[in-house]
This record gives structure tokens, C-alpha cells and sequence, in this order.
């Protein structure tokens, strides 16, 4: 058979097989097609570019020989439309690239007829997994339709089918589809596909996550190279203790194995030493202080779940004992004095969060240019409004109350909350990243992020709303995290080895379900869907991606943008200053922290469970008041003194709060509005320039020593990296996949307001006065 035979069978190959419902007959047929081994290939070439397949972004739909790859994936193709646009609208003019839109059960794909508009060879920041007009269903934020010329949420039933589709994202990216020239059958099928499957609530065991690890089960291997602590074994933990010289106190427990005792709980955690195990099960897993992390001189962050609010008046004396004992193992002066933060009444409140994004993600989720420049004139009056960045600001702060309590008062911190599963594990991370150099390289930011968020209990399920059952649970706490952490890495880049698009990437990674990493409420929840509970059963648990083995979605070379070639690592001290260090240490541990003061007439936790009945009747309010003011003038001191000081970037790390210095994290909100673009500026040309420097420095060592290092070598990558992008700008490297706007830097609404331009040219300049603005 002639070649352009068979290039023309392939066609009617892929012609049929997009045409039928289901795709595995056709992939049958093919097989048990002819034996023609030269046409099997180009039907299988065909199919592959088709549905840009890679080595782990597969359509496997059965044991079939065609579309054999390395990870079989099982996902389902469930509606699709032909002669869709894709629209790019400036203003009133509409061009784009007309293609297929499919909706499957992982993703919404728009497959464009004009291949290279799509694949451009320009990208080298490309995701293995998501391609640019990929979509995961998890991602899909709201759904819009233009019924003549007016926009209008989709939900439900359609009664009338719109000539236009619009999706926004919840990583803020905006698309439109043209549905005017397509048949009315297929808009009908995926405008109803794509609102049923994105929007209707679902269980837990139908999400992908399970059918692509059902489908990977004898092909997924773990990066090696990967040393992220999991915290999933008694090992971890006690690792994590003998690492910040907290095993003098605490100790790591298995009593919860199981998780007989509490499904909240991992199944390993530490408490302090004196604690019985016995107590652990009082309450199922309530009121017990649980171990964060241990400061250099000893002190310790903890965290406590609130006791069930009970109004029988015995269930709540047995409480208060409770609490009594627990206060008394943790407070001991002189030698440990615990302190209480109580954020579920004295801090933010889910619902401030909530409200605050929904009011900030606006701001970024733009249809067109025009709604762009009609906005950008009073862009900052609404930024101020959303109070986004005035939460990041309170967060920072009471971070560093914290760490100043820990650093200069030499006082444990207890934070409660009534699960310690959300503003907990934000303010403990954050404390932590502050506190720890360990916490700002990169392998120890993920073990961070797997003990206090994964095996802390975050419900990232429900946070992230993954079953769409309930909108009000939506509350976007660990992006809350990963801003906050961004305002660090801003502000102190040389302190971390990961960069903003490390970051950047992390908080994408939230929406992909082929990671497990974010899509539990609690190791519980995780090990009894995977199968790893069960003990009876012949069936092997499922093996579950991690996100943190960044081989998965991007290149060695793309990876080289995850860390930081600015990074200030620590100095390898010798053995005689090592020794030295830890004398110190050991004679901090066993002192006194602070002055001796007296134990208070009542129990601490007491105190809390009487704190309503105190208010009513009026006790003590002057004294809250003192302790109140004490304590700002604590953290105004703490905060200046550190600030006046050259930085250490392997010791306390405070970011400035002033109103200024709270920044919008560009890269993650602006990325996708061209016009939000610096071409050839911004950061990252300091950056450029910066690594230049660098490489030039590195080049005179190596004709000094006549040797190379490695990571001398990988710095160097980095800076070809950003050298031979053609497209730089403020946005790399997520601009690359944009388009260049050509709009004016003034608002369309102020040149108008201008007049025209002969107007302008005779217009004297004209005199204000600053001082009446």
C-alpha cells in the first residue's frame, strides 16, 4: 500500500473514530483491522498527533495495541462539538482558531484544526500534563452564555442554548467558544456536558483521580530523586523531632495506627512526653496539644482542636479537668510557659476569606481588553475593597506575634481552633517558614506542606470544593498560604531555594486530579479509598501520584525555573563550630527560658472555658485591655529591631507589613491579561541581568580552579534559559503562551476624556496643587 493510501486511511481512521460515542470499538477494529504493519503505524502516528499524546497525558481506552504508552490512562471521551472558534476578542473585532471541543472525564480540550497556531516551538515552559487549551473539569470556576449579546450564568436545565460560551477558571484563565457554526445538536450536547460534569455534585470514587490510578497501577515509579519527608511512617516524625532538638520534650506516638482513636488525626503525631497515650483517645483526638515544630532555644509551637461544645453541666466538668491536667503538663515555670492563641474568636474567620477572593478574583478574570482599560482607571479602589491583601497582612502579622512570643519572650505557643485543620496549619506554616531555613529550601517547604496541611488534616476536598456539594466549604486557605509565603519570597528572594514560579505552579497543581496530594480531607479519608486500610483484601492499594514529583508535568529543563539560582545557601561550618553550636544549645534546653514568674491562681485552659461568663460579668476587662497594649508595643519593638538589622537569610526571616509592601502576586494573577505585561522588564529583567553577572563570575572561577561544579552548571542553564527567550517579559515564563497587546498604557476612558488631539496640543499645561489631593 502506497503511502498516501495509507495516510488517507488513517484520516478515515480518525474520522470514525472521533464519530462514534465510544472510542473502544474502533480501537478494536483497528487492531483486529488489516495486517498492513506500515498502515497500523500511520493510523496510530495520526491518532497520537491528533490528541497531542505524551508520556503521561494518555487516551487509553482498553487494552489496545494502537495507543500503548507508558502510563495507560483510562480517560473517557463524553461529548464534543465540531467548527467551534475559539475566540481572542480585541474590542470589537473577533478573530481565533476554529477546532473540536471535547469534553472528557478529566478535562475539557479544545483541539484546534490549525496545529502550529497551538503548538508553539516558542514555549519552554510547557506542562506535560495540561496542555494551553486544556481545562480539568476540577478547574472550571463558572460557567457563562451570550444570549444576544447578553451574558448570563449556566446552570442547570437549558431551556435555550447559547450562540457563545464562556469558562472561567479558577487558575483565571477566561475562554470563549464561538457555538454559532455549529450544529444545534452538538452545542445542545456540550453545553450540557460540559455544565453536568463540572458543576452537578459527584462522589468521592468517581473522580479521575482513581480511574487514571487504577489505569497507572503497574507503571507509576517515584521520582528517586525526590526527598520530600511524607510523614506517613513513626520514622518521619521522629526524624522531624531529632532535627529541631524537640525529642528532649516530646515524642512521637502510634497509638492512633489505625486510626482507632480519632479518623482526624494522621495516624503518627507528637505530643509532649509527660502526656499519657491514654489521654490521646479522651474525646476522640479533642483537646489534645499536638506538636508543630521546636524553636532553637527550646520553646515549641502547638496546636490544639477545641472540646465538642456540650451543655450538660457534668460532660463539661469533665472537660475542664481535662483541660486542667493537659495545662498542667505543658505549663511548668519557670522552665515552660505556654501561651494560647485562639484564632476560631480572636482572628479570621473562613467567611472573611471567602468573601475577600471572590470580591479580589474578579479583578483578574477579564472576557476582553476593552473591560480591561474600562476598569484599570479605578483598579486600585477595588483592589482596596476586596481586603484580599489586607488578610495577607493580618496573616503575616500574627505570624510574627507569634514568632516573637517563640524568639524574644521564650514562651510555648498553643494555637486552638475548633478543628486545627485551617487557620492552624496557615499560621504554624508560616511561623515555620519565618523561623526555619530548612522550611525555605525546597524539599523542606514540600515536607512542610505534607505535616502540617496533608497530615494536619486540611480538607483540601472539601476547601477546594472537588465534588461541587458545597459552595460555602470553597474557602481558599492554602492559597491564602502560598500568597503570604509569596509576599516572603519577594521581598527576601536570596532566602529561598524556589522561586515565585515554583509557587505559582504548586497552587495549578490543586485542580489536577491525577495527584492525590490535594484532593483528601484527611489521611484517613485517603488511606480508606486507596485501599491501604483493609488488611483482608487480595487487591493491591492503588498507587497515588504525589505532586511533588515535578517529572510528571514538566521537562529537567522547565524545572531549572523552579529553583532559585540567587539562592544564598548556608555555610558548612567545621567541626570545632559545630561542636560549639551545640553546647549552646543543650544549655538553653536545660535553664531557665525567662524570669521566674508566678503560676496564675486558676488553670489556663480554665480561664478559656469561663471566658464568656468573664465578659458578661465584666471581670478583668482592664487587664485585657493592658495585656492587649503590652502586647503591641512587644511586636512594634520586636518587629523594628529586626527590621533595622542586617539580614540573616538562614536565621529569622520577618517580611515588612506596611500597606506598600503588600504586594499582588503578579505572575499567578496577571499571567494571562497581555496588556498586564512588561515586555523586556519587571522583575525578571533584574533577574536576567543578574544571572548574566553570574555566569560572567562563574566563568573567571573556573579558569582560576579548572574545575566545574554542578550546580554552577545548572545556574548557567538557567541563565541561557532566560537569555534565548525571545518573547521576555514580567510575566515569564507563563507570557510565552500569550499574545503581544497593542493597546495604548492610558485607559481608553482617560483619553477620551483628553479630547482629541488638536485640543491637547493647544491646551496649556496646567498647575496642581498636591497639597488639595
Amino acid at each position: 500500500m502506497g503511502k498516501g493510501a495509507r495516510e488517507l486511511r488513517a484520516r478515515a481512521c480518525w474520522a470514525a473514530f472521533l464519530a462514534l460515542p465510544t472510542w473502544v470499538p474502533l480501537l478494536q477494529n483497528v487492531c483486529l483491522g488489516p495486517s498492513d504493519k506500515n498502515t497500523r503505524l500511520c493510523a496510530r502516528t495520526y491518532i497520537q498527533d491528533r490528541l497531542h499524546l505524551s508520556r503521561h497525558r494518555c487516551y487509553v481506552l482498553g487494552e489496545c495495541e494502537v495507543l500503548k504508552c507508558r502510563v495507560d490512562s483510562c480517560e473517557q471521551l463524553l461529548c464534543e462539538a465540531n467548527t467551534v472558534l475559539k475566540c481572542v476578542q480585541e474590542d470589537s473585532c473577533q478573530r481565533g482558531i476554529y477546532g473540536r471541543l471535547v469534553c472528557t472525564d478529566f478535562k475539557i480540550a479544545f483541539l484546534g484544526d490549525d496545529e502550529s497556531a497551538l503548538d508553539n516551538d516558542e514555549t519552554q515552559f510547557k506542562n506535560k500534563v495540561i496542555g494551553e487549551n486544556d481545562i480539568t473539569l476540577h478547574c472550571v470556576d463558572q460557567i457563562y452564555g451570550v444570549f444576544d449579546e447578553k451574558k448570563k450564568t449556566l446552570f442547570g436545565q437549558l431551556k435555550k442554548y447559547p450562540e457563545k460560551l464562556i469558562i472561567h477558571c479558577k487558575d483565571l484563565r477566561v475562554f470563549h467558544f464561538c457555538l454559532r457554526y455549529t450544529k444545534e445538536e452538538e452545542v445542545k450536547r456540550i453545553v450540557s456536558g460540559i455544565i453536568h460534569h463540572t458543576q452537578s455534585p459527584k462522589l468521592l470514587k468517581r473522580l479521575f483521580l482513581f480511574s487514571y490510578a487504577a489505569a497507572a497501577q503497574n507503571s507509576t515509579a517515584a521520582d528517586p530523586k525526590n526527598h520530600t519527608v511524607m510523614f506517613d511512617t513513626l520514622k518521619d516524625w521522629c526524624w522531624e523531632l531529632e532535627r529541631t532538638k524537640g525529642n528532649v520534650k516530646f515524642k512521637a506516638v502510634s497509638i492512633n495506627e489505625g486510626y482507632r482513636v480519632c479518623e482526624r488525626l494522621p495516624a503518627y503525631f507528637v505530643v509532649p512526653t509527660p502526656l499519657p497515650e491514654e489521654d490521646v483517645s479522651r474525646f476522640q483526638g479533642h483537646g489534645i496539644p499536638i506538636w508543630c515544630w521546636s524553636c532553637h532555644n527550646g520553646c515549641a509551637l502547638l496546636k490544639m482542636s477545641a472540646l465538642p461544645k456540650e451543655q450538660d453541666d457534668g460532660i463539661l466538668q469533665v472537660q475542664k479537668n481535662f483541660l486542667d491536667g493537659i495545662y498542667k503538663t505543658i505549663h511548668r515555670p519557670p522552665y515552660e510557659i505556654v501561651k494560647t492563641e485562639d484564632l476560631s474568636s480572636n482572628f479570621l474567620s473562613l467567611q472573611e476569606i471567602q468573601t475577600a477572593y471572590s470580591k479580589f478574583k474578579q479583578l483578574f478574570l477579564i472576557d476582553n481588553s476593552t473591560e480591561f482599560w474600562d476598569t484599570d482607571i479605578k483598579w486600585f479602589s477595588l483592589l482596596e475593597s476586596s481586603s484580599w491583601l489586607d488578610i495577607i497582612r493580618r496573616c503575616l502579622k500574627k505570624a510574627i506575634e507569634i514568632a516573637e512570643c517563640l524568639e524574644a519572650q521564650n514562651v510555648n505557643i498553643l494555637l486552638l481552633e475548633e478543628n486545627a485543620s485551617d487557620l492552624c496549619c496557615l499560621i504554624s506554616s508560616l511561623v515555620q517558614v519565618m523561623m526555619d531555613p530548612h522550611c525555605r529550601t525546597r524539599f523542606g517547604f514540600q515536607s512542610l506542606v505534607q505535616k502540617e496541611w496533608i497530615m494536619g488534616g486540611h480538607c483540601f476536598l472539601d476547601r477546594c470544593n472537588h465534588l461541587r456539594q458545597s459552595d460555602k466549604e470553597e474557602v481558599p486557605v492554602f492559597l491564602l498560604f502560598l500568597d503570604c509565603v509569596w509576599q516572603l519570597v519577594h521581598q527576601h528572594p536570596p532566602a529561598f531555594e524556589f522561586t515565585e514560579t515554583y509557587l505559582t505552579v504548586l497552587s495549578d497543581s490543586l485542580y489536577i486530579p491525577i495527584f492525590s496530594t490535594f484532593f483528601f480531607n484527611s489521611p484517613h479519608q485517603k488511606d480508606g479509598n486507596v485501599g491501604r486500610e483493609s488488611q483482608d483484601t487480595q487487591s493491591k492499594p492503588l498507587n497515588l501520584l504525589t505532586v511533588w514529583d515535578w517529572s510528571v508535568q514538566f521537562e529537567p529543563k522547565a524545572q531549572t525555573l523552579l529553583r532559585n539560582p540567587l539562592y544564598v545557601e548556608k555555610p558548612k561550618l567545621d567541626k570545632g563550630q559545630r561542636k560549639g553550636m551545640h553546647c549552646k544549645h543543650q544549655r538553653q534546653l536545660s535553664l531557665p527560658l525567662t524570669q521566674s514568674k508566678s503560676s496564675p491562681k486558676r488553670g489556663f485552659f480554665r480561664e478559656e472555658t469561663d471566658h464568656l461568663i468573664k465578659n458578661l460579668l465584666g471581670k478583668r476587662i482592664s487587664k485585657l485591655i493592658n495585656s492587649s497594649e503590652e502586647l503591641q508595643d512587644n511586636f512594634r519593638e520586636f518587629y523594628e529591631s529586626w527590621h533595622s538589622k542586617p539580614t540573616n537569610y538562614h536565621g529569622l526571616l520577618l517580611p515588612h507589613i506596611e500597606g506598600p509592601e503588600i504586594k499582588v502576586w503578579a505572575q499567578r494573577y496577571l499571567r494571562w491579561i497581555p496588556e498586564a505585561q512588561i515586555l523586556g522588564g519587571g522583575r525578571v529583567a533584574t533577574m536576567n541581568k543578574l544571572l548574566e553577572m553570574m555566569e560572567e563570575v562563574q566563568c573567571l572561577q573556573e579558569k582560576i580552579e579548572e574545575k566545574h561544579h554542578s550546580q554552577e552548571a545548572l545556574q548557567a542553564e538557567a541563565t541561557s534559559l532566560l537569555r534565548n527567550s525571545v518573547r521576555l517579559s514580567s510575566l515569564f515564563p507563563f507570557a510565552l503562551l500569550q499574545r503581544h497587546s497593542s493597546k495604548p498604557v492610558l485607559p481608553t476612558s482617560g483619553w477620551k476624556a483628553l479630547g482629541d488631539e488638536e485640543d491637547l496640543a493647544k491646551r496649556e499645561d496646567e498647575f496642581v496643587d498636591l497639597g488639595d489631593v
